[in-house]
């Protein structure tokens, strides 16, 4: 018993952090739970009245393709610069690596609200430093202009962050990963005449086929759930341009008191998410088979 003894704290933590969440949130989505029922309780059964009443209506089903629109967008430009960035510290000397991987570091340690903040300044319409560069090379339009107020100004600038926010981690830990690969499988392929997209499709991606599928569904899972970045900007605006269903959630819980239906669109999120990974895993896991 004592191996067992040994793990017991770590999975009762993970099972009440994870798992109690988790049954309470399907728990609500099934009740009829408004802020009646959270003061003083007696929230009665309503099975999937909850689910049917958000599937039914047309501003879920128009978050949720803005929502895999953002997640797509993100997800891949994250993973192509992520990867060039690990490529390009693969080349570098050990100084020039350094100072990379050392900005690297630092702008993964920069706390979310912090970088938001840093993002508002950066696009203000008044004193903002983006404002002042492009009216100083040119573009008076832009003096004064309001980033915040165009929908896709807005999306655009969060795209920015959250890639900016995210790219540091998937460059570290693809380049930790490169540095596995033996020199010698680059020095036969180039031998043979393979250039560096050839070099990348035949040695790195099957050799690391594991780690970039791993990164890749990390990714997926942090940027489908971002919300505070969205909130802290624009709380889902203007417009709802920049409303996920996190942050369509949360409006639901806290403008109109409906915890069941946030529970339910909560639900929907994490079995969108498990079904999306799961036939991805099983394809990555298939494929590793057959290698």
């Amino acid at each position: 018993m004592w191996p067992y003894l040994l793990v017991a704290p770590t999975v009762l933590g993970a099972a009440f952090l994870l798992a109690y969440p988790l049954l309470r949130n399907l728990v609500i989505s099934v009740q009829h739970f408004g802020m009646a029922e959270l003061i003083r309780g007696g929230a009665s059964f309503a099975g999937l009245a909850n689910y049917r009443e958000l599937l039914s209506g047309g501003e879920f089903w128009r978050v949720l393709v803005r929502t895999l629109v953002w997640t797509g967008v993100n997800v891949v430009l994250i993973m192509v610069i992520g990867t060039l960035v690990a490529l390009m510290l693969q080349r570098l000397g050990r100084v020039l690596r350094l100072l990379v991987l050392s900005a690297l570091a630092l702008a993964w340690a920069t706390p979310h609200l912090a970088a938001t903040t840093v993002f508002q300044w950066l696009f203000a319409s008044q004193l903002g430093v983006v404002n002042w560069a492009l009216t100083a090379v040119g573009f008076e339009s832009y003096d004064g202009y309001a980033w915040f107020a165009d929908g896709r100004a807005t999306f655009t600038i969060l795209v920015l962050l959250v890639v900016w926010q995210s790219v540091p981690f998937v460059a570290i830990t693809l380049y930790s990963a490169l540095v596995t690969v033996p020199a010698e499988l680059y020095e036969a392929a180039r031998i043979d005449g393979a250039g560096a997209w050839r070099l990348f499709r035949s040695v790195t991606l099957p050799l690391l086929r594991g780690v970039f599928g791993l990164v890749l569904c990390l990714e997926v899972i942090w940027v489908f759930k971002c919300f505070t970045q969205i909130w802290v900007i624009s709380e889902g605006g203007p417009d709802d341009a920049t409303t996920t269903l996190p942050v369509y959630a949360y409006r639901v819980a806290q403008s109109l008191h409906r915890y069941d239906l946030q529970a339910a669109a909560s639900t929907v999120t994490v079995a969108l998410l498990a079904v999306a990974l799961f036939v991805y895993l099983r394809q990555l896991f298939r494929q590793e088979g057959e290698l």
